[in-house]
């Protein structure tokens, strides 16, 4: 492994996560790439609150600046699980609808040159996976490299 993509979000199921990819990271001495995803409403909310900052401090946030400041709840993720420095990271940051996720993880791992990807499996019933998919199973559908899944 050169570089893994792990889909993170705050909860201590990607806790886990984060923490299994470090493991194969250092292992590997390889470095990761943290990746958060919000819905448009999310942005929308994150955007509003930071305009309404703004007005008090006379200044404006661009659509970076609000990924950005919506990006810090994996970069807090990262500091503490990471925080030896023993794992190089960046995080990336991306509005995508809970049906796009699975291609956003696809995207952004081939866009940093990843051969691994780091995300939460959840339970379901065979039928349940076949009928409303699931983001683990389309991502190993959809990349071409090896794909860990973390039980959630």
């Amino acid at each position: 492994m050169d570089r893994g993509v792990v889909l993170v979000d705050d909860t201590e199921t990607h806790r886990g996560l984060l923490q299994e990819a470090k493991q194969y990271s250092v292992g590997a001495d390889a470095d990761l790439v943290l990746l958060v995803t919000f819905t448009e409403d999310e942005f929308d909310e994150t955007q509003e609150m930071l305009d309404t900052i703004g007005s008090v401090e006379n200044t404006t946030y661009t659509d970076d600046q609000v990924l950005t400041a919506a990006a810090n709840v994996a970069e807090e993720l990262a500091q503490d699980v990471l925080a030896d420095g023993a794992v190089p990271y960046e995080v990336v940051a991306r509005i995508a609808d809970e049906d796009e996720r699975a291609e956003t993880v696809v995207e952004v791992a081939e866009e940093t040159g990843s051969d691994h990807v780091f995300v939460l499996g959840r339970k379901r019933s065979p039928t349940g996976k076949a009928i409303f998919g699931d983001l683990a199973q389309s991502v190993v559908l959809n990349f071409d490299g090896y794909v860990t899944l973390h039980a959630e």
